[in-house]
């Protein structure tokens, strides 16, 4: 990157637009100005409705309400947005500079939980590695929140994650402050900022502990582009209320919106039938839709709406790597509301977010004929429309449904057990390593279901492209992964451990990626001996246990304790009641939860009854709570 002496003339330029854009634009941030003032205004203070209270994050609508240096918001001058056209831009002068960018927000007081994040590149032309010559200061109130500098300097956008739930029921001011100085160019670049809140008295609380709604089934029609990345058609949802309480709304949960620049979203729900929709909350994940009568125990009800989906570009797993197209999360779900209120916890691009209920879906997917389309459920291929091909896919008892677009080689094989496994490569996948998936993927499957039980979903679709910056991602039926032996076996894995045993995959991320991370040690023949041994905890704070809340604000450490303080647990677990006694217990767990929902409470009651051992202090001592 140049220094920034040699674009001001561009920035200067782009300031003049933004400023163009702030009149045009009034009408967009009016519009996200009143979707905070209806998540907040005219509450108790007991009450909270789960929303994003900092307006314009993503800076698409110019300056306002920021206050900012000259020139920080602005668009291009070879620096590029997280998503839309509009970023801030601290410093990258090349010469003694203070830089500010600051808003003031009021978190609602019935909300106990907050959480502060942004996206930040950071370049650079120091060529210290030791000494912090240019800063920015993030802060909230008069808390510093962080201090990065030239030393942070990386390709593209990190986000950066903060619980800032103390300050519940305050108006404070978010405010970035960069100092560079008189030597060579830093800059800090931010984008897509917001302050999700949640918690409180979210919802009325329900009477009962009970899972609701309950979904019987989603009904999907959609037709794409000559491309595949861009879908349009019908969703319909039906649900009934097993819970005791009333149920008087249900929200629907739009997770891909998180890759767009709110209120400008990839997913668009609309022209909804079955009842009324509010506007769109938490980073416009979250759709409310309030029913026409409340809902009784036992009682019916179904939604249906028009859906447009648009797939960024990026090997994301909602994402497009050049003529290839993944498509996870992208069809909105049911929220779930327990004992604990509704679940509308934001996004994570950690971990997962994720917490449904299982059901069937049925979904069409028609597509030019020159794009393979692999999908969640088993699929069936009928001629459509010249040139075109209707995918129809159809699943029982899944939690979510995901898909994939392109002109894939693929190659498909039955495993010793007898299910039919695909492998889908984007280009540059040599047919060796295709071949090597193949043969990862049908050992896996059959290993994890002589330990867990029989493999439910009929065929296994995986999606290959050594371009996944995740590395790998489940969905029922059907994971996107690298040319990896350990990661595929994983994600294969995770096919029992989220997808038939399901679990709130936000509050108790290691019900998954813990006991997946465990099978996979015993599909591959690794006995975790002594991996306990290497365990150092970075702070009272942190526990096996703890939600994405706490792991996106110490992302470091969210691989090392999940995935492998985890597993050790479990291997320990294994050699302290013993090898036949922990085979027997995961078995009849996973057949106990099939197609339900595992909490740490349930699994600990069980393996205390699986043995005569007392696993008090073992919990403790492997900081398992709940």
């Amino acid at each position: 990157m140049s220094d920034r002496l040699r674009v001001l003339a561009t920035r200067a330029a782009a300031l003049l637009s933004t400023t163009v854009l702030v009149a045009a634009g009034t009408a967009t941030l009016t519009a996200a100005t009143a979707q905070a003032s209806q998540g907040n205004g005219g509450t108790a203070a007991a009450s909270c409705t789960a929303t994003q209270v900092v307006a314009n994050g993503g800076f698409e609508s110019g300056t306002t309400p920021w206050t900012s240096s000259s020139g920080v918001v602005t668009s291009g001058g070879g620096q590029s947005a997280h998503g839309g056209t509009f970023f801030a831009w601290l410093n990258g002068y090349g010469s003694a500079h203070t830089d500010s960018l600051a808003q003031t927000v009021t978190l609602p007081a019935g909300c106990t939980s907050a959480s502060l994040s942004f996206w930040l590149h950071v370049d650079t032309a120091e060529t210290s590695k030791t000494t912090a010559y240019d800063k920015l200061t993030a802060k909230i109130g008069t808390t510093t929140l962080a201090t990065y500098s030239n030393l942070d300097a990386a390709a593209g956008y990190a986000k950066k994650t903060f619980d800032v739930s103390t300050y519940a029921g305050q108006t404070v001011s978010i405010s970035f402050s960069g100092v560079e100085d008189s030597g060579l160019q830093t800059s800090f670049v931010l984008d897509d900022v917001a302050l999700d809140v949640s918690g409180g008295g979210t919802t009325p609380p329900p009477t009962d502990a009970t899972r609701t709604p309950a979904p019987t089934g989603y009904t999907v029609n959609l037709t794409s582009d000559a491309s595949g990345a861009n879908w349009s058609g019908h969703q319909s949802i039906g649900f009934t209320n097993p819970s005791a309480t009333p149920l008087t709304e249900v929200y629907l949960r739009l997770w891909d919106n998180y890759h767009g620049s709110c209120p400008t979203t990839p997913i668009t729900v609309s022209n909804l039938t079955g009842g009324t929709a509010a506007a769109l909350t938490v980073g416009c994940t979250a759709l409310k839709v309030t029913l026409p009568a409340p809902l009784a125990q036992g009682a019916s009800g179904s939604v249906g709406f028009d859906l447009s989906i648009a797939v960024p570009s990026g090997a994301d797993r909602f994402g497009r790597d050049g003529s290839f197209n993944f498509i996870g999360n992208a069809l909105p779900v049911l929220a779930v509301r327990d004992a604990a209120g509704w679940h509308l916890d934001p996004y994570t691009n950690n971990g997962e977010s994720f917490y449904t209920l299982a059901s069937d879906y049925t979904v069409a997917l028609d597509h030019p004929s020159s794009l393979l389309v692999p999908a969640t459920g088993t699929s069936v291929d009928t001629p459509g429309s010249s040139g075109r091909t209707v995918t129809t896919a159809t699943a029982k008892n899944v939690r979510e449904f995901a898909w994939a677009a392109g002109p894939f080689t693929k190659i498909s094989g039955t495993s010793p057990g007898g299910v039919a496994v695909n492998v889908y490569s984007v280009s540059g996948i040599s047919s060796s390593s295709a071949q090597s998936m193949l043969t990862t993927a049908k050992s896996a499957v059959d290993s994890h279901a002589a330990r867990f039980g029989a493999y439910p979903y009929g065929e296994l679709d995986a999606v290959i492209d050594n371009n996944f910056w995740f590395g790998g991602m489940e969905y029922p039926g059907f994971v996107l992964d690298l040319v990896s032996t350990t990661a595929l076996t994983h994600e294969i894995g995770h096919q029992w451990w989220y997808g038939i045993v399901g679990d709130d995959e936000y509050n108790s991320p290691w019900l998954d990626e813990a006991f997946t991370d465990y099978a996979t040690d015993l599909a591959l023949g690794s006995s975790g001996t002594n991996c306990w041994s290497s365990v150092s905890w970075a702070s009272s704070a942190e526990k096996i246990t703890n939600s994405m809340a706490y792991w996106d604000a110490n992302s470091s450490r969210y691989s090392t304790v999940i995935y492998g303080y985890g597993k050790c647990a479990l291997h320990d677990l294994r050699r302290t009641i013993g090898d036949t006694a922990m085979t027997t217990l995961l078995h009849d767990y996973a057949a106990a939860h099939w197609y339900g929902v595992s909490t740490t409470a349930e699994f600990k009651a069980a393996a205390q009854a699986a043995t005569t051992v007392d696993l008090t202090s073992f919990w403790s001592q492997h900081r398992i709570e709940g």
